[in-house]
């Protein structure tokens, strides 16, 4: 039985690690392929705001699940203390006394694995699958490797696999400025927006990617003019122009989704909507697409706000969400009778607007004998008390 042994950080597994672990299936083939993240790496500090120990396990299974043979492994996390390789190796060998134990190892742990702890046990109970982690780094393998043999009597086998290079250093400060996205598998990336890990900004082209998907077709346009006429209206009243983006951009994820999925929506994030909202799906969907936003996308209370108030508005809204509000009332793609004054007057003053805004779909709601949401009529009478004319 052959056992392959993938371990590290994984801080987080990025496209570099996936392609040497699906290489290294490929080439050893092993009965059995272990991807074990570390608690506490020896060598290094993982550093403070550093996700759990149980949320890179989880990272681990969606980047290397459907790997051939692979098992993800939570044997270093329930061990506890420093993750020392020699006493994974033992836990290992203790299970599968009969088995081939093989480790493996990118350029830098190959070139120091002499200094590890019980580096002879290791060297003596595992043989060794070597790769480069960059272009020319196949003479330090080589010469590692020889060195390695002449003093312990090790077996490296060196994997002539092409290099992707990511640093997960580099790729963790890259989140932070709506990078990484192209460095990462994509469930990994999406999970850490998800759970908003090491202060990730979303990448505003992903977000896209995902909010488009779930639209109808004849939507997009609308979508795509709401973010442009949002992240206008931001930088003219002084509005976070990334924040209006993000609000636009999923403002109608759930716009598509008739009123037994609004409603099902509804029971999953724990919304009670109210009579009106129970029979109108069109009201339900600034709810449930602000609940989509928060949990599955992870976005700050400002920006689920906007998305929860775009279409009812609500009494002393906020600056963002009078931007997303009127964003989606005269996007460029908006052809309707009275929008030239409104687009207009919403750069001249924008709570004139909004008023002008209100009184037009109160106007429009009640032609079609519908009742307007009490959201509405408050928002409204917020502003004629405020003497806004």
């Amino acid at each position: 039985m052959k056992i392959v042994i993938y371990g590290g950080s994984f801080n987080p597994p990025h496209r570099g690690h996936r392609n040497a672990a699906e290489y290294s299936a490929r080439r050893l083939k092993p009965d059995k392929f272990l991807i074990i993240p570390d608690l506490q790496p020896p060598h290094k500090e993982l550093g403070p705001g550093s996700p759990t120990p149980e949320q890179r396990l989880e990272m681990c299974r969606l980047a290397f699940g459907d790997i051939r043979r692979a098992e993800i492994s939570d044997l270093e996390i329930r061990r506890g203390g420093k993750s020392y390789t020699s006493d994974t190796l033992r836990a290992v060998r203790e299970q599968y006394p009969e088995a081939e134990l093989w480790l493996l190892v990118g350029t830098d742990m190959l070139t120091t694995l002499d200094t590890w702890h019980e580096a002879e046990y290791i060297l003596q109970n595992a043989k060794i699958g070597a790769f480069a982690r960059a272009d020319g780094q196949n003479g330090r393998l080589e010469a590692a490797a020889k060195s390695l043999k002449k003093r312990f009597g090790a077996e490296v086998r060196l994997l002539p696999l092409k290099p992707l290079p990511a640093s997960s250093t580099q790729l963790r400060r890259s989140l932070r400025f709506r990078g990484g996205v192209g460095l990462l598998p994509g469930a990994v990336y999406r999970y850490i927006v998800k759970n908003r890990l090491y202060g990730v900004r979303v990448n505003l082209g992903w977000l896209r990617k995902q909010s488009y998907a779930m639209l109808k077709p004849r939507r997009i346009a609308h979508v795509q003019g709401c973010e442009q006429e949002a992240v206008r209206l931001a930088r003219r009243w002084g509005a976070d122009p990334d924040k209006a983006a993000e609000a636009a951009i999923l403002h109608d994820c759930t716009k598509k989704e008739l009123l037994p999925e609004q409603l099902r929506l509804c029971e999953k994030y724990g919304i009670i909507p109210d009579e009106t909202e129970r029979t109108n799906g069109k009201l339900l969907h600034a709810k449930t697409g602000a609940a989509v936003a928060a949990h599955e996308f992870g976005m700050c209370p400002e920006v689920v706000e906007a998305i929860r108030w775009h279409t009812t508005g609500r009494a002393d809204m906020t600056l963002l969400e009078k931007v997303m509000y009127m964003a989606d009332y005269i996007e460029p793609n908006r052809d309707f009778e009275g929008v030239e004054p409104l687009r207009a007057l919403a750069y001249e003053n924008l709570d004139r607007a909004m008023l002008l805004g209100f009184e037009m779909s109160l106007e429009d709601i009640r032609s079609r004998g519908e009742e307007p949401h009490r959201d509405t009529l408050d928002a409204l009478q917020w502003y004629r008390d405020k003497g806004i004319v």
